[in-house]
């Protein structure tokens, strides 16, 4: 009797000991590969200087894209503050390739050309924009250039700007440009060509609540004007942000010129971040 109790009892314990190591082995089996997130594609952005024409005047852009994307893609061009094609508006070039886009920094003043000072800047800005149709063959010009790039879905082409492109980019929308969206930073919104029915793009306008650069009331009559047209739009303002402020430059730049610029990383990366949605939302 007891010899048949003291069998069973064994019994039970292997069976019971048996249980516990099939659940602690099935706790510790490796993760099913199908289960495992695939590594992103590598990032290689290629960027390169190229040369095209408007009329008479040769103009010097930066073109950026990721190699390792296939296929064609949406083309963005980037137009640049009234320092001129420069570092700034190639990073931000670059940073729209890793996002998987093709990217053209342009030139809105011929040659590659950078103001030093200012009243350069202040020069060379007014030139465009006084002669808005000389600014708007140097866009169309950079705009076919990137067309005919061979990653470039011309079908689907957006534009971004800072500062004096930022107004380049608006007027461009005004006169009916074809693009699907536009996008604007520190931009002044009174335009030399205020909105029209011939709107195409959806429009994103990302100001500093406090630049003294863009008055009040020129907001006001631009938003009116595109309100009463029905433009689809968004017009973003950033407390305590003023001119500049996507910049990391703008604070040396402010103290050397005595100018009221200065970085803001909050209004920076939030208003990248719309710029994301927007460019997500129409491609």
């Amino acid at each position: 009797m007891f010899s048949k109790k003291y069998r069973f009892l064994s019994i039970l314990l292997i069976a019971l000991i048996l249980t516990g190591c099939k659940s602690d082995k099935k706790e510790k089996d490796p993760i099913d590969e199908k289960t495992v997130e695939k590594p992103v594609e590598d990032i290689k952005i290629k960027g390169s200087e190229i040369t095209y024409r408007a009329d008479t005047t040769t103009l010097k852009g930066y073109i950026a894209y990721n190699e390792n994307l296939k296929g064609k893609r949406p083309g963005v061009l980037v137009v640049h503050e009234w320092w001129g094609h420069n570092d700034y508006s190639r990073m931000r070039a670059d940073m729209l390739a890793k996002l998987g886009y093709v990217a053209l920094a342009v030139d809105m003043y011929g040659d590659g050309k950078q103001a030093k000072h200012p009243d350069d800047a202040g020069k060379f800005s007014g030139m465009v924009m006084n002669n808005i149709e000389v600014g708007k063959a140097r866009f169309d010009a950079a705009m076919k250039a990137l067309k005919e790039n061979p990653h470039v879905d011309a079908s689907k082409i957006a534009a971004i700007g800072y500062c004096f492109g930022g107004s380049v980019v608006l007027t461009m929308a005004n006169m009916g440009e074809d693009l699907d969206a536009v996008a604007a930073f520190h931009s002044g919104v009174k335009l030399p060509v205020m909105p029209t029915k011939d709107i195409k793009a959806k429009i994103l306008v990302c100001n500093g609540a406090d630049d003294p650069f863009i008055p009040e009331e020129s907001v006001i009559d631009y938003t009116n004007a595109l309100d009463s047209l029905n433009v689809d739009y968004e017009y973003i303002v950033y407390e305590d942000a003023v001119h500049a402020f996507t910049s990391e430059e703008a604070d040396s730049l402010g103290e050397k010129f005595n100018l009221p610029l200065a970085y803001n990383q909050e209004a920076d990366e939030k208003s990248w971040a719309e710029l994301k949605k927007l460019l997500a939302e129409v491609f």
